[in-house]
């Protein structure tokens, strides 16, 4: 059985290996967002988002956090009492995606690939009780790791099998996403709903 201690060590060599990474060409020198900022690597819960925001993650070196999209996300979880120590928190790349203009940009199917293999690193080292996905890509992500048939619309705050654990499809906290595609009032009924099923520290309620 793996040791706290031991946990550790092997996030740590994780670290180390992504922040080596060059694999994509337009993001090889950008900040790597993975490190202890994630949150905690004991938690039973893993959110996965698409990616660092230029003017979040990118400079705050936490997920989710310094803009509107980390703010919407903060307010969901204070919704539902639950802290941002008491989880983890990742994206399906790992550094920012920008376009020639230098405004956020959706990563490409190529670059989601390239860091395919830190995120199944990543969910063996936490080794959570369940994965919430935070939008379209953040699915697709865990598609290149193992096959499933799950769409967003479809299956959105659904309890799903993959892989050996259990997922919760949600849509991401950002503004469009609010805007476009489940407004505020939906995606806070989704927290409600996910705080029925796990508990942070002590793991799932129930599965169905």
């Amino acid at each position: 059985m793996e040791t706290r201690q031991s946990k550790t060590n092997n996030f740590e060599d994780l670290i180390s290996k992504v922040n080596d990474c060059k694999a994509c060409k337009r993001m090889c020198y950008r900040k790597k967002i993975l490190s202890e900022n994630n949150g905690n690597i004991n938690s039973k819960v893993l959110f996965i988002a698409e990616a660092p925001g230029r003017l979040g993650a990118e400079c705050t070196g936490v997920p989710l956090s310094g803009d509107q999209t980390g703010n919407n996300f903060e307010a969901f979880l204070q919704a539902i009492g639950w802290k941002r120590e008491d989880i983890f928190i990742t994206n399906a790349i790992l550094c920012n995606p920008q376009n020639a203009s230098g405004n956020n940009t959706t990563p490409t199917d190529d670059e989601i690939m390239n860091c395919s293999g830190y995120l199944k690193k990543t969910l063996e080292v936490v080794n959570p009780d369940l994965i919430i996905t935070l939008g379209r890509t953040a699915l697709l992500a865990l598609k290149k790791i193992h096959s499933h048939s799950y769409k967003l619309k479809d299956n959105v705050a659904e309890i799903q099998s993959w892989n050996n654990l259990y997922l919760f499809p949600m849509y991401h906290p950002s503004p469009k996403s609010i805007n476009l595609n489940r407004n505020f009032i939906k995606q806070l009924a989704d927290y409600k709903k996910l705080s029925t099923i796990i508990a942070p520290l002590n793991g799932l309620k129930k599965t169905s």
